[in-house]
């Protein structure tokens, strides 16, 4: 009997090169996905009236100090330094935290907004949705480092690892993986519709989709936790990023419960739809779509 078996290969390499040029596979997928994002979040914004580039121009401060708060929290919960001090610089060989890049990256933009005058509320329900975006296309840089690889598997959407990524996760001899960098990637993708879908129901407080994403994000991040090999720091020996997201759910999810929901009677004051939408209109006449 011949029994077919597939799976994912994974690239040779972790570099793209183009001619003289040699780019890092998973700094040119952190950059996609955040044009990517940039394009998502300035439809959805510029559809409630806000500039044509105030999305472009909160990116450029959000993205930056995102980027720095995901180092960080990686550093913080992965403490290693096998090479000495400059370890933690070594951003391009992977090692990014996200839920540390996006609470930076929403601080960073919560600051902006209130600098130039935009509604705080409506251009967060606008832009929120554009973070899983970016994490599910980011999430391929991944897999050109074969890294963040889940258990054994043969499963015919394992992917094939190669022998030295296989032997430092300490599973020599092991060809297939759970690849949990498309796991998280799909699920992003179907967060991304989930999240434009509970705002257009307007069942949610302006500002609230936050909270949305931070449960939904972070329920796979705990499934995906258990299947994850890698190495990380642990607490009462579990995960890190099992307690993070234990309590992050817990407290997005209670301020849903409690604060999250609209009146019954309809919108008022900055939680209405159309109220935001004239705040944003006149924010954007007083500063010139800054």
């Amino acid at each position: 009997m011949i029994q077919l078996i597939a799976s994912i290969p994974s690239p040779s390499s972790g570099a793209l090169e183009l001619g003289p040029l040699t780019l890092r596979a998973y700094g040119v997928m952190i950059a996609l996905g955040v044009l990517a994002a940039v394009w998502l979040g300035q439809r959805r914004w510029s559809a409630v009236g806000g500039g044509d580039d105030d999305v472009a121009n909160l990116a450029m401060w959000a993205v930056p100090v995102g980027l720095i708060g995901a180092r960080i929290y990686h550093v913080l919960t992965d403490w290693r330094f096998d090479e000495g001090l400059a370890e933690p610089f070594k951003i391009w060989e992977g090692g990014l935290g996200i839920p540390g890049g996006v609470i930076a990256g929403v601080f960073a933009a919560m600051w902006l907004m209130r600098r130039n005058g935009w509604d705080r509320s409506t251009m967060l329900d606008a832009v929120i949705p554009a973070l899983p975006l970016a994490q599910a296309i980011g999430r391929w840089g991944n897999w050109f480092n074969q890294e963040l690889f889940g258990g054994p598997s043969d499963l015919p959407w394992a992917v094939e690892i190669d022998a030295d990524h296989a032997a430092a996760a300490g599973h020599a001899g092991v060809e297939t993986f759970h690849p949990t960098f498309l796991y998280e990637s799909l699920w992003n993708l179907g967060l991304v519709v989930l999240l434009i879908w509970v705002d257009r129901t307007q069942k949610i407080k302006r500002g609230g989709l936050f909270a949305v994403y931070a449960v939904g994000y972070l329920v796979a991040r705990l499934w995906l936790e258990t299947v994850r090999i890698d190495h990380a720091s642990e607490v009462a020996g579990v995960r890190i990023n099992i307690w993070m997201s234990v309590v992050g759910i817990a407290i997005a999810g209670a301020w849903l419960v409690l604060r999250g929901r609209r009146p019954e009677s309809g919108p008022t004051d900055s939680d209405s739809a159309g109220g935001g939408v004239e705040e944003v209109e006149v924010a954007v006449t007083e500063d010139g779509g800054a």
